[in-house]
């Protein structure tokens, strides 16, 4: 694509000068229209940037709309314990009386009205088929206490936003009598698992928007957890870093956002917000080059390890004669990590650990640009009074061993969460996965208005951001973006005792997950560190005893041969064998949703959690999203199941988490028991093949007064929607996808995760963990065509639990079909009564037909990128199953009349 220079004359010379070389060059190129556009934006104060930027922030009032601001003074605690001079760092939101009171009052009257259901039906039991009816008034009454499992946490939702101006004053650069930040330390955490199934492009700009975030820079180490021991991912890191010594510096100097450099340089219409716009076009220019290279370096990682390994084993093998086929590093040693031709000790599931130092701890002086320029005569960037260091750099894999319970991405975290307390130690953490980065470079400081507060500050265990995707097609056809439950359910979790950790973007308080009770509950003098508990490693106890004085490290320790001793320690895969590891600290182990139950666990010992609205029109964090509906339900199954799994281990939210609040308690209880849904679901969606009996078979009389009380039920969830929707500032398509969506998880995932369960104690095996696949299939790109970015969506990968699904639709579009024939054979001779029972049982085959449209889409495949096409072959089904069943019938009475009923 390319985009053209923005028209119009520039009123100021700056202005002028940049935009000059750009008119003249023919806007040649999608990059060079676009820094245009940067310009003349920031010259003139408009242009489509403005626009957007005007438009970003109209979206964020209006989503303000229905809230008013909470007062609230610093907890009585604080006061009595001097306390009250700490700042409050954010405000409280709550949903204005007008929407919020009408909106408990029809979770009420809809209670009232289901109660009232369920009894009618009891009273009113007729049916043509007795054991559906039984079936039925189960799966209503599951229905009421689900929902109402959902519904209660929902009543005082709670909107929380980061004061960054306070957090700035108080602890930053420009404080009474000078000296640096008092931000405290923050370790980042990257988790990988493939290189393949993950790309590697993804992970180095995740790492790259973690670097160039505002955080002081000796305050926050960048931690990449490879599981698989990859020397690509190694190498990678390395380039990367050394990509961000130019990267970074530019970051700072011209105030980039967001900070991945793939996606800064895919924006249009930049507003340029920068100290230096006479500057800013040639030095874009020069970052950009730089990166292409860099992404050419990072796409031909594995074919230059290859290479450079297979002269090596020719060396080696002209030496001795040996025939071992190694992997060897740029620094011709072998690696001790996973080798090309896997073998014994160097293959998935069986390779040392491995921790290096990628790049070393800043000084504590800012290092002007003077010396970067120096060393690199080639580089244009003038970086003058600008900060070009870069934070420490760690790659870490830890040890695989056969015979060994590896824990999956806990287990990986858990090593991680050691190694980072033995180089940095600091009192927060927070973990991304791979395919998530930074998007506003503030981000970090927003967590920690949460958890420098003067009111709960010392008590908040954890601060979890919503996810945000960029992948995801424009009509969020799978509900990727899951709106209803980021928007709506974590801001009433918000208003309890926090929401739940969804496993990234979500800092920790390192104290939180070794399991330390909060100030609140833990007595002074009575915390017990010791072996049994963190396991052998005397540095890592020392750090644990260091983490509760709050002792705060600046500089990593010095790397000689005990301190290496002990990080190779704690990365060894049976490190955690007889300690609590798993169970009481860390991230926990044996469920498939470690972060679910993490959370859980924090929340049970009386941290309290906050959910952090960054209220600007740049969201905290991206990522990308299976687009594809196979992987999409590969996730929800593993979502699903780990649920389910937490409901029958020892975090079951009935018996366990002694200081859980009520309404939290029932929140998590919602959590791991929704998949049951699905199984009445299933059994209500097969009704409609009750058309293709020939004689009238009703679930419930009299008929039409159940339709319509379950009409008046459903209504009233929607009613209830619409407060909802108003509120959490999401649209009616999100909470329409969102519906769509849980039916199609209702007729495959869900059915599949609860049939696990089942029978899980035959097999004896968890829920498996599969890593989501995140790149395009070869096949879907080469049909799309290169510039097709959703091609990946319309491919059909037909699995089992895909089945029900299929299944529901066609006997669906059958029933419907039959019902038309039935309609010109007997209309005629059919009384009011049945005619009405007629319409109403087509009404609810249409009703399903709408929640599984999205499914029918998929199955077309390349057909759906024109979905109104699904409106035309639908009908055309419908009258073709029509034509047949009349045809059908007429052979019958002809030839077989005894055979017609």
């Amino acid at each position: 694509m390319s985009s053209s220079p923005v028209p119009g004359t520039a009123r100021e010379d700056a202005a002028a000068g940049l935009t000059e070389p750009l008119l003249a060059n023919g806007g040649g190129g999608f990059h060079d229209g676009a820094l245009a556009t940067v310009v003349v934006a920031n010259a003139n104060g408009g242009g489509n940037g403005a626009k957007e930027k005007g438009a970003a922030a109209a979206a964020v009032k209006a989503k303000d709309g229905y809230w008013v601001d909470v007062d609230r003074e610093p907890a009585a605690a604080d006061l009595e314990s001097g306390g009250g001079d700490r700042p409050l760092l954010f405000s409280n939101k709550k949903v204005k009386a007008a929407l919020l009171y009408p909106y408990r009052v029809l979770i009420l009257v809809r209670l009232v009205a289901v109660i009232l259901f369920i009894a009618w039906r009891i009273k009113h039991n007729k049916s043509d088929v007795m054991w559906f009816w039984v079936t039925s008034v189960v799966g209503d009454a599951w229905f009421a206490q689900s929902w109402l499992l959902y519904q209660l946490p929902k009543l005082r939702p709670i909107k929380r936003v980061p004061d960054l101006a306070a957090l700035r004053q108080h602890y930053d650069d420009d404080l009474p009598g000078g000296g640096g930040s008092l931000l405290p330390g923050v370790d980042v955490f990257v988790t990988t698992a493939d290189p393949v199934s993950e790309p590697v492009l993804y992970t180095m700009n995740c790492v790259l928007s973690i670097l160039a975030t505002d955080y002081p820079v000796d305050r926050h180490t960048c931690y990449l957890t490879d599981d698989s021991g990859s020397l690509v991912l190694y190498e990678a890191l390395v380039e990367t870093a050394s990509f961000a010594a130019l990267w970074v510096p530019f970051c700072r100097k011209h105030s980039v956002e967001p900070r991945a450099p793939e996606s800064y340089f895919q924006l249009e219409g930049m507003i340029y917000n920068g100290r230096s716009p006479g500057e800013f076009m040639s030095e874009y220019r020069h970052v950009q080059r730089e990166y292409e290279e860099l992404k050419g370096r990072l796409e031909m990682l594995p074919s230059t390890i290859k290479e450079r390994s297979d002269v090596y084993n020719s060396m080696e093998a002209s030496k001795d004669g040996g025939a071992e086929q190694a992997t060897w590093m740029a620094n011709g040693t072998q690696w001790p990590g996973t080798w090309i031709e896997p073998t014994e000790k160097h293959r998935k599931g069986d390779h040392a650990g491995i921790v290096k130092i990628v790049r070393n701890h800043p000084s504590c002086k800012p290092a002007e640009a003077e010396g970067l320029q120096a060393s690199n005569a080639a580089n244009p960037l003038n970086l003058d009074g600008v900060d070009a260091r870069i934070p420490m750099v760690v790659y870490v894999s830890r040890e695989k061993t056969p015979g060994h319970e590896h824990n999956k991405k806990a287990g990986n975290l858990n090593a991680q969460l050691r190694v980072s307390a033995l180089l940095s130690n600091a009192p927060f953490t927070i973990n991304f996965d791979c395919d998530h980065y930074i998007n506003n470079s503030k981000a970090l400081r927003a967590a920690m208005c949460f958890m420098l507060d003067s009111r709960e500050g010392d008590n908040t265990g954890f601060v979890q951001f919503p996810q945000r995707f960029e992948n995801v097609d424009p009509t969020d056809r799978y509900g990727n973006h899951n709106r209803v439950f980021f928007d709506g359910a974590m801001y009433a979790l918000n208003g309890l005792q926090g929401p739940t950790y969804i496993g990234t973007g979500c800092m920790f308080r390192r104290l939180a997950l070794y399991g330390v009770d909060p100030p609140r509950w833990r007595p002074a003098d009575d915390i017990a560190v010791d072996s049994g508990r963190y396991g052998n490693s005397v540095l890592f106890l020392n750090s644990v005893l260091a983490a509760l004085k709050q002792e705060r490290r600046i500089t990593p320790p010095e790397l000689d041969e005990p301190f290496l001793a002990e990080l190779a320690m704690v990365v060894l895969s049976s490190y955690d064998h007889g300690t609590e590891w798993g169970s009481s600290v860390g991230y926990i182990y044996n469920i498939a949703t470690e972060d679910i139950v993490t959370g859980y666990r924090i929340h049970g010992q009386g941290w309290v959690s906050m959910y952090s609205t960054m209220d600007m029109e740049r969201e905290a964090f991206h990522g990308t999203a299976p687009i594809n509906l196979t992987e999409r339900l590969y996730q929800i199954v593993r979502w699903s199941g780990g649920s389910m799994e937490v409901f029958f281990s020892p975090y079951n939210p009935l018996f366990s988490g002694r200081r859980l609040r009520p309404l939290q308690r029932v929140a998590y209880l919602n959590f791991t028991i929704y998949p049951v849904t699905s199984v009445f679901i299933l059994l209500y969606a097969f009704c409609p093949v009750m058309w293709l009996i020939p004689s009238e078979i009703l679930i419930q009389r009299p008929f039409t007064r159940y339709v319509a009380y379950l009409v008046a039920v459903v209504a009233l969830v929607h009613a209830i929607g619409g407060f909802e929707i108003r509120w959490a500032g999401i649209t009616w398509t999100d909470w329409w996808r969102n519906e769509q969506f849980f039916m199609i998880a209702s007729l495959s995932a869900y059915p599949t995760a609860v049939l696990h369960m089942v029978v899980k104690p035959i097999t004896g095996k968890g829920i498996h963990f599969r890593v989501t696949s995140k790149q395009q299939t070869a096949a879907a790109a080469a049909e799309g065509g290169d510039d097709d970015k959703y091609a990946d969506m319309y491919e059909m990968r037909w699995v089992p639990m895909l089945i029900p699904a299929a299944v529901v639709l066609f006997s669906n579009i059958m029933a419907i079909g039959v019902a038309m024939g039935k309609a010109v054979l007997y209309g005629g001779v059919w009384s009011a009564a049945q005619r009405r029972h007629a319409a109403l049982g087509i009404l609810f085959n249409v009703w399903i037909m709408a929640l599984i449209y999205p499914f029918g889409l998929a199955i077309m495949g390349r057909w759906s990128k024109k979905p109104a096409i699904l409106f035309v072959l639908l009908p055309v089904a419908f009258v073709v199953i029509a034509v047949v069943y009349i045809g059908l019938h007429s052979f019958l009475v002809k030839f077989l009349p005894f055979m017609v009923i």
